[in-house]
C-alpha cells in the first residue's frame, strides 16, 4: 500500500517538474511568433527598397535587436548607398576635379575614434540630436549638457577638432561612417523657421533678417504696404517673410555668395560622392534608422533615440508646406530646385508636394516644363564657415 501511495508521489512530481522546464520554451516560441508578426515584409526592386511598416523599435528583445529586423535593416541600407553611387555617376559628381564639388570636404566631420563612428553634421537634419549624442560619447553627462550655456557644437569641437582629410580617411577605413538627409525643401524651410522667424534676439541670424528686411520688404511679394506706418509695424513681422528670405537666398546664389550651412547643399558640404558613408540615414525614416546605427555599433549602452527639436511653434515642419511654399512662385519654387538640384538627384528626393503649391507669375506659361527638372546647374554656393 504504502509503494503504490509513493509510487503515485513521484510521478506527480515528475510532472510537475517537466511542466515547469516546458513554460520557458513555450513562452520563447510565443515571444519569436509575435515578433516576427510584427514585420511586414521588405521587398527589394532592384533600386528601391520598400518597407511598408515597421514598428516603433527601442531594443525590446532584451540584448540586442531581432535579428531578422537588422537583416532588413542592413538591405535597406545597401540599397541606399546603390542608389547614391549610380546618382554620383549619372551627374559626374564622382569625377575628381579642384571645385568644391568634385573633392573631399572633411570640415563638418566628427571622428569618435574610441567608438569607431563617423559623422557628417547636416544641419536641420537631426543635427541637435546627434550633437548631444556625440558630446555623451566624448564624455560630457547629461547633467553637464543641460545645464551648459556653451554652444553644443563648441562644446563638441573641443573633444573633436576639425580633422585633416588624411585623418579623415584613415578614420574612414576603421570605422562606420554615417549621414542623415533631409528633403531640401523641408529642411530649407526648417533653417529659415529656426533661424528667422524663431531667433533669439542680439544674434547673427536675427542681424541678418534686418538687413533682409530693409532690402526686399517694400517690394516682396504678399507684404503689406498701408500707408499708415504704425499699422504697418503692427501687422508685419519683426522677423523675414518666407518669401523675402527666399529672394534674398535667390539673389546670393546669383551673385555667387557663401552660403549660411544651415542652408548649404549637402552635395557640397559633406560630398557623398567622394566619402563613403555606410549608414545614409534619412528625416523621414529617422526612428528606424537610428536604432539600426546605434545597435551596428553597439552603443545601446552609451546613448538613446533622441529626436530633440521635432518641431517649432508647435507643429511640425512638414505640416507646414503649404502655408509657406504657397508664398512663393513655382517660378521661385524651380529656382530653388536649382540650387538643390544635386541633393535631390543623389538622395531620392522630388518636388513633389512642393511644386504645385507655388502661384503662377502673371505673363507666365500656363503649363512649365518637366525641362526645368533637368537643367545643368552652372554653380553652386561656397559654404559660409563659422
Amino acid at each position: 500500500m504504502r509503494c503504490g501511495l509513493l509510487r503515485v508521489a513521484v510521478r506527480r512530481v515528475l510532472v510537475l517538474v517537466a511542466a515547469v522546464a516546458l513554460v520557458p520554451a513555450i513562452l520563447l516560441l510565443i515571444g519569436s511568433s509575435v515578433t516576427r508578426h510584427r514585420y511586414q515584409d521588405v521587398q527589394y526592386t532592384g533600386q528601391k527598397l520598400e518597407v511598408d511598416v515597421i514598428d516603433r523599435f527601442y531594443g525590446t528583445w532584451g540584448p540586442g535587436p531581432d535579428p531578422t529586423w537588422m537583416n532588413r535593416m542592413a538591405m535597406r541600407m545597401a540599397a541606399r548607398r546603390a542608389e547614391l553611387r549610380d546618382a554620383c555617376a549619372r551627374t559626374g559628381l564622382d569625377v575628381p576635379s579642384n571645385d568644391s564639388l568634385h573633392q573631399a570636404n572633411p570640415w563638418e566631420f566628427l571622428i569618435n575614434t574610441q567608438h569607431h563612428l563617423v559623422w557628417c553634421n547636416v544641419f536641420k537634419a537631426a543635427s541637435t540630436s546627434w550633437m548631444y549624442n556625440f558630446n555623451v560619447l566624448a564624455g560630457y553627462t547629461p547633467h553637464y549638457l543641460k545645464q551648459s550655456k556653451v554652444v553644443p557644437l563648441q562644446l563638441a569641437r573641443q573633444r573633436y577638432p576639425r580633422p585633416s582629410l588624411q585623418t579623415l580617411q584613415e578614420a574612414l577605413n576603421t570605422s562606420i561612417s554615417f549621414i542623415i538627409v533631409r528633403h531640401p525643401l523641408e529642411r530649407l524651410l526648417s533653417g529659415y523657421r529656426d533661424k528667422f522667424q524663431y531667433s533669439l534676439p542680439h544674434t547673427l541670424h536675427q542681424r541678418l533678417g534686418l538687413k533682409i528686411i530693409q532690402k526686399y520688404r517694400s517690394t516682396s511679394k504678399g507684404t503689406i504696404t498701408n500707408r499708415d506706418s504704425t499699422k504697418k509695424r503692427r501687422v508685419s513681422p519683426r522677423w523675414p517673410t518666407f518669401s523675402e528670405f527666399v529672394h534674398y537666398l535667390l539673389d546670393e546664389y546669383k551673385e555667387g555668395n557663401h552660403f549660411d550651412m544651415h542652408w548649404a547643399p549637402i552635395a557640397e558640404f559633406c560630398t557623398p560622392c567622394h566619402l563613403h558613408f555606410e549608414v545614409i540615414a534619412k528625416f523621414e525614416t529617422l526612428e528606424e534608422d537610428q536604432n539600426y546605427l546605434i545597435y551596428r555599433t553597439k552603443l545601446q549602452e552609451f546613448i538613446h533615440p533622441e529626436w530633440k527639436n521635432p518641431a517649432k511653434g508647435r507643429t511640425a515642419t512638414t505640416n507646414l508646406i503649404s502655408s509657406y511654399y504657397s508664398q512663393l512662385t513655382k517660378q521661385e519654387i524651380l529656382q530653388l530646385y536649382d540650387i538643390y538640384r544635386y541633393d535631390f538627384e543623389l538622395f531620392g528626393y522630388s518636388l513633389d508636394g512642393y511644386l504645385e503649391q507655388g502661384a503662377e507669375e502673371q505673363n507666365a506659361p500656363a503649363r512649365i516644363s518637366k525641362i526645368h527638372y533637368s537643367q545643368k546647374v552652372t554653380k553652386t554656393p561656397s559654404i559660409r564657415k563659422r
